[in-house]
């Protein structure tokens, strides 16, 4: 069968938080699109498999995006001297706004995803806009590239511009389960999730009428946290009732739980906060690039990765500018290591380990068993080549050096081939 064969080269996968396990010149077997494990000498069981023999190239598992907005795509990198608040109403909703276009989402979807496709990320959830068709359309071209992704239709009812504001709870509900009602099962590797905004925009009554649909349908759950403080101020004003921002969505039965969920940022959490995500198993999409990009604050991630909270890495487009994960682990390592020097010295900056770790299995684990080689993993990898010329160096180099330097310097150039769920996109 296609989705089964064996791949050969320098393997490199988290074992844990904290330790990566490295076969040189191993192993990979994939069988009907799961891993069956990494092996020293390939067992006699699989030798009837297509063997693909990758030389020296490092073969890592594919990477997972928590926390990408599509239709920002295509102003990345603009605007970057705003602040949170401003930026999303100087570039943010007016340009989503064009996506009730849909000659216009239609250009601007297909340049995100054919990018997405050649980037070395596998997986994605991912924000769409308030327009049924748009998102619609989006899936479909997320689904026609071979990427595994979850991709949710926005809800905003409230504080937002007339020309990007649900007309109330009730249309927002109603424009959301026509949205599932002819989504859901129509794709293999594309799936709805519940998304709404924020808090700010999102009012008390839709937010229970998301719950409602939350159960229904048997769906996740995607939205923003604690990012900024002017945004928690708002919240404590819209919400009085609640204790802190993720008692908002705690009350309305989306914040973990029996409604799995992942929250953006959670830059200025507070303890309960963080108690409560742990206890109800909420994951955590980590933005170091787009948290300093819009001045909004340095997480304590490894705090939180040391609690044993869930944590994966977001690129946040177009919070952040990049597409790669990649560049989202080395930017954590950066953004830790301020946090460290100038917030808390008790809290120690991200290893290599650290970081990998949260872009591969710990982001992987919010779409099941993803993001290891590990036996009965899904199998999901990426192929790099840093021997190019963007990569070239004198240094007699390690296995764990040469993923360092991957993690820094590569880009798409390197990618020399690409699986998920066993099939090859690239």
């Amino acid at each position: 069968m296609n989705n089964s064969f064996v791949l050969k080269g320098n393997i490199c996968h988290s074992k844990n938080p904290n330790t990566l396990e490295i076969i040189e010149n191993g192993f990979l077997v994939c069988e009907d699109g799961f891993s069956k494990g990494i092996f020293f000498k390939l067992p006699e069981i699989y030798s009837n498999l297509r063997l693909i023999d990758h030389k020296q190239n490092l073969i890592l598992p594919g990477l997972t995006d928590l926390h990408i907005h599509a239709p920002q795509y295509s102003f990345r990198a603009l605007s970057m001297d705003l602040e949170l608040l401003d930026w999303l109403e100087t570039n943010t909703f007016p340009e989503e706004a064009k996506y009730q276009n849909i000659d216009y989402a239609e250009k601007a979807y297909s340049i995100f995803t054919d990018d997405l496709k050649k980037s070395p990320n596998t997986r994605a959830c991912i924000f769409a806009t308030i327009h049924n068709e748009a998102t619609k359309y989006l899936m479909k071209l997320l689904e026609d590239s071979g990427l595994v992704t979850m991709v949710g239709k926005v809800n905003m009812d409230r504080n937002s511009p007339e020309y990007l504001c649900e007309k109330n709870p009730e249309t927002s509900i109603n424009h959301t389960e026509k949205w599932l009602s002819e989504t859901i099962g129509k794709f293999k590797n594309t799936y709805p999730i519940l998304t709404p905004r924020f808090i700010p925009t999102c009012s008390d009554e839709l937010m229970k009428n998301l719950k409602d649909l939350q159960i229904k349908f048997d769906l996740p759950m995607q939205s923003h946290l604690s990012e900024n403080p002017s945004e928690i101020k708002w919240v404590s004003e819209l919400c009085p009732k609640s204790a802190f921002y993720g008692d908002a969505y705690n009350q309305a039965g989306l914040f973990g739980g029996d409604c799995k969920t992942i929250m953006a940022h959670c830059v200025w959490s507070p303890e309960e906060e963080i108690d409560l995500m742990r206890k109800n198993g909420v994951f955590i999409a980590h933005c170091p690039q787009s948290n300093t990009n819009l001045s909004s604050g340095i997480a304590p991630v490894s705090k939180s990765l040391d609690k044993g909270l869930k944590i994966g890495l977001g690129s946040d487009v177009a919070g952040g500018s990049q597409l790669s994960v990649f560049r989202a682990m080395s930017d954590a390592i950066q953004a830790s290591k301020l946090y460290w020097r100038l917030i808390d010295e008790s809290a120690k900056p991200l290893t290599i380990e650290n970081a990998f770790y949260m872009g591969t299995a710990g982001g992987g684990e919010f779409f099941g068993k993803v993001g290891k080689f590990d036996e009965g993993y899904e199998f999901d990898a990426v192929v790099i080549d840093d021997s190019l010329e963007n990569m070239r160096t004198t240094l007699d180099l390690n296995i764990k050096q040469r993923l360092e330097r991957i993690i820094y310097l590569s880009d798409d150039r390197n990618i020399n081939a690409k699986y998920v769920r066993g099939a090859r996109i690239l």
